[in-house]
C-alpha cells in the first residue's frame, strides 16, 4: 500500500449477516458493489450478477425464478424464503474495505478488516460448510483458517473440521456460462445435503 491509498476512504459493510435459524452453509463473497449499482438492499444486489439467476436455476430449474414477474429486479421475499428453506447464510469476507479504483473489482479491493469468521460461525451451530464466491474471498478465508487456497470448485478441510469451498465468481466479468457456474454450486449444495 502506498501513501495515496491511505487517503482513500474506507467503507464498512452495509448489511448484517443473513442467518437462517438452521443455517448449514455460509456463502461468502468479497464486498458489495457501490450503492448506485444496487437493485435491492441485500446481498448480490447488482442486476447483472449471476448469483440469483444461478440460484433460480439450481433450485427451481429457472434462471428467472427469483425475479419479480415481468421485471429485471430480484424478488427479495422469494430470495429470503429460499435461503431460509435451504439453510443458506450469507455474508462477505470484507467487513471494512478500500476501493482502490472506485469500482467493485476484487482486483482493486483492499480488505482493511476481514469478517470475524469464527464469531459469525458461533451464531450458526449447524454450519460446517463455508463457500466463497471467487478467488479474493477464498484467499481471505484461507488466511483466517490457516488453510491452503482450494482450487476452483474444490474444498479443503480446516483443522477444526470446517469444510471450505472455493466457488467460481458470480460476477459477469468472470468468463463462465451461467449453467457451468450452477453446476459447480449444485455440487457444493449436494455435498452439504441441501440439494
Amino acid at each position: 500500500m502506498n501513501m495515496e491509498d491511505n487517503l482513500i476512504e474506507t467503507e464498512c459493510h452495509p448489511w448484517q449477516p443473513f442467518i437462517p435459524a438452521d443455517a448449514r452453509v455460509l456463502v461468502m463473497g468479497t464486498f458489495p458493489p457501490q450503492q448506485r449499482r444496487w437493485s435491492m438492499d441485500f446481498y448480490y444486489p447488482n442486476r447483472t450478477n449471476d448469483f440469483w439467476p444461478m440460484m433460480g436455476l439450481i433450485f427451481y430449474c429457472d434462471r428467472n425464478a427469483l425475479r419479480l414477474e415481468g421485471s429485471k429486479d430480484f424478488d427479495l421475499a422469494a430470495i429470503k424464503r429460499l435461503l431460509n428453506d435451504k439453510g443458506i447464510a450469507l455474508n462477505d469476507t470484507g467487513r471494512r474495505i478500500r476501493r482502490l479504483r472506485g469500482n467493485a473489482s476484487d482486483k482493486f479491493l483492499e480488505i482493511v478488516e476481514p469478517v470475524p469468521l469464527y464469531d459469525l460461525l458461533a451464531l450458526m451451530p449447524l454450519c460446517r460448510t463455508v463457500a466463497t464466491t471467487g478467488e479474493k474471498a477464498a484467499g481471505v478465508i484461507a488466511e483466517i483458517t490457516s488453510t491452503p487456497l482450494p482450487r476452483m470448485g474444490g474444498h479443503v478441510v480446516a483443522a477444526d473440521g470446517l469444510d471450505i469451498w472455493r466457488m467460481p465468481s458470480t460476477s459477469r466479468a468472470f468468463p463462465m456460462k451461467l449453467e457451468d457456474k450452477a453446476e459447480y454450486y449444485a455440487g457444493l449444495f449436494r455435498s452439504a445435503g441441501i440439494l
